[in-house]
């Protein structure tokens, strides 16, 4: 571990002198240190760190749950669902279509979808924040997209694991669907009332106390989560929600910074641990078809959703390349197929794509005013004429 750490640091100093993001730096680190390059190599099995990258996407998403504020649901409910709804109709119907053309079958297809239609909860919130946009208006609607994603992958997985597993009873995959949207259910509506009752019990000028409680609660509440087939990250995500509107959240925002960077960069680390650079050239046409059809949809994604919101050419930009990223549930995803049986082809296309896409999306990001210029920019509303006194 102490390793892992030490390698991160030290690519992501380097590019730090050149301008390059750390995200793509400390999966570099993991590929070039992990078992599937030559040379010198610092973890065997990437399950050694298995638990290390848990807790990093945890902690990800729980600061990203404390950003995201309940005024910010109740006033912009309807305009995030249109968005991420649009997003996930775009990418999700892009992604099925082309697993259905590329023709490695049903299944295959079904997989496909979901790689390519969800964007990594873990880049999008690690990117926001190298690029200092926690603040900026664009970063409500994008942190709105995660959440309707979010939200789709517990029912999306929910259904997905009965069709992979062969399960033949209809009933069966409904209960599971059940358990996840009744699990999501009680977390909305603790984070609807009970933020008043949950605020007390965190109520502590104590640091130590505040920083084992919140931690305690975002690990419990994931692990509970993935009981219910719900992804453990949008559990830690409701806490991160809820505790964020109690009069500790200030805090809790402070405290949890360290933990959240240094778990962070071993989840990433970690994904680096488990791509095999070799096994691109197999899949290279593929997924540099799949690459291009996902820049397509997120740039309309983008466009749409600057529409809905009222902004310019700029802040639809930074929504359309922030989002590009695809990872952890991507990856979850090559681990399902395996499992299961799926296409071969699947896990060394799975690890092409993302791979590509985190270390492309971040950059992007970075200078999305690039692709700025070539959008149309949005008309304002002609502001209401003043009324004339007498």
């Amino acid at each position: 571990m102490g390793g892992a750490f030490v390698a991160a640091a030290v690519l992501a100093r380097l590019g730090n002198r050149i301008g390059l993001p750390t995200i793509p730096l400390f999966i570099l680190a993991g590929i070039l240190l992990g078992p599937n390059t030559p040379g010198f190599v610092l973890l065997h099995d990437p399950h050694d760190l298995e638990m290390l990258s848990a807790l990093g996407l945890v902690l990800l998403l729980f600061y990203l749950g404390l950003e995201f504020h309940m005024d910010d649901l109740k006033t912009g409910g309807k305009k995030m669902a249109l968005a991420g709804g649009l997003y996930l109709a775009l990418n999700v119907g892009a992604g099925l279509a082309f697993g259905f053309a590329i023709g490695w079958g049903t299944s295959e297809a079904l997989v496909l979808a979901g790689v390519l239609g969800i964007s990594s909860s873990a880049i999008v919130t690690k990117t926001l924040v190298d690029l200092g946009r926690i603040g900026n208006p664009e970063t409500k609607p994008i942190l709105g997209i995660i959440v309707v994603e979010d939200v789709f992958l517990a029912l999306y997985l929910a259904a997905l694991q009965p069709v992979l597993a062969g399960a033949d009873s209809m009933g069966s995959a409904m209960v599971q669907i059940g358990k996840a949207f009744g699990f999501l259910l009680v977390l909305a509506l603790a984070a609807r009332f009970g933020t008043k009752v949950i605020g007390k019990l965190f109520a502590t000028k104590d640091n130590e106390l505040l920083v084992i409680s919140f931690l305690g609660a975002a690990v419990l509440v994931a692990g509970i989560a993935e009981e219910f087939g719900v992804a453990d990250a949008i559990g830690a995500f409701m806490v991160g929600l809820i505790l964020g509107n109690t009069t500790s959240g200030d805090r809790i925002r402070e405290l949890v910074h360290p933990l959240r960077d240094a778990f962070g960069a071993i989840f990433f680390f970690g994904f680096g641990l488990s791509i095999d650079p070799g096994d691109l050239p197999t899949v290279l046409v593929p997924v540099l078809v799949a690459v291009a059809i996902t820049i397509v949809m997120n740039v309309v994604a983008g466009l749409s959703a600057a529409r809905i919101y009222g902004f310019g050419a700029q802040p639809a930009a930074n929504v359309a390349t922030t989002l590009l990223a695809r990872g952890e549930f991507a990856l979850i995803l090559a681990t399902m197929a395996s499992v299961a049986g799926l296409d071969p082809r699947l896990s060394s296309f799975i690890a092409g794509y993302v791979l590509i896409l985190a270390v492309v999306a971040p950059l992007a990001a970075g200078r999305s005013a690039w692709l700025a210029r070539l959008l149309p920019e949005q008309k304002e509303p002609a502001p209401a004429p003043a009324a004339q006194g007498y």
